[in-house]
């Protein structure tokens, strides 16, 4: 590189230096998998199967961005594919003061065929229908009260509140001033 076309390091290049690298990370994800889908046998993949897979990308509570995979091509982490007839998903988990909210994209579903499970630290949601099939096992952020569990669903989106076990500390402290 020429020196007069060499940057300076700026402030945005540290901040967007762990999108950078988790697009990175992405791209070649699906690189991998593409190419592995176009070498495997058609009958072992499951002929006529649609293939769903993506990430949900959000800055969490540290700052740091986590990107969650979601659809029914599993495993681009470690490498492993198995394409089944599940779909994992979309799903948004809301940590409150008082309370945890799951929001779960469920479409072509109806409020009957949504199975739930609870239990102290984990939610898991199923649907089996002949046209449609999604599974997820989630860990929550915190222990919760099973026995508060309410549940929505409207136009293929599920909404559950759960109220936490313990509430959730204040991160301030009040000073008085003298």
């Amino acid at each position: 590189m020429t020196p007069w076309r060499r940057r300076r390091k700026g402030f945005f290049d540290d901040f967007f230096g762990d999108f950078d690298d988790d697009f990175a990370w992405m791209e070649e994800n699906f690189s991998r998998i593409f190419d592995e889908l176009r070498k495997a046998p058609m009958k072992k993949l499951g002929e006529g199967s649609p293939f769903v897979y993506g990430f949900s990308m959000r800055v969490g509570p540290d700052g740091k961005p986590h990107i969650e995979e979601f659809g029914n091509v599993p495993g681009a982490k470690t490498g492993i594919h198995e394409i089944t007839s599940e779909r994992e998903p979309l799903i948004d988990v809301i940590e409150g003061e008082d309370e945890v909210t799951v929001i779960a994209e469920l479409p072509g579903v109806e409020k009957k065929d949504v199975k739930l499970e609870a239990e102290e630290e984990s939610l898991s949601i199923k649907v089996d229908t002949p046209n449609r099939k999604y599974s997820k096992e989630l860990a929550l952020p915190c222990k919760v009260k099973t026995d508060s569990i309410k549940a929505t669903f409207n136009n293929g989106v599920l909404e559950v509140k759960i109220k936490r076990a313990e509430k959730k500390a204040k991160k301030g402290v009040d000073v008085k001033i003298e």
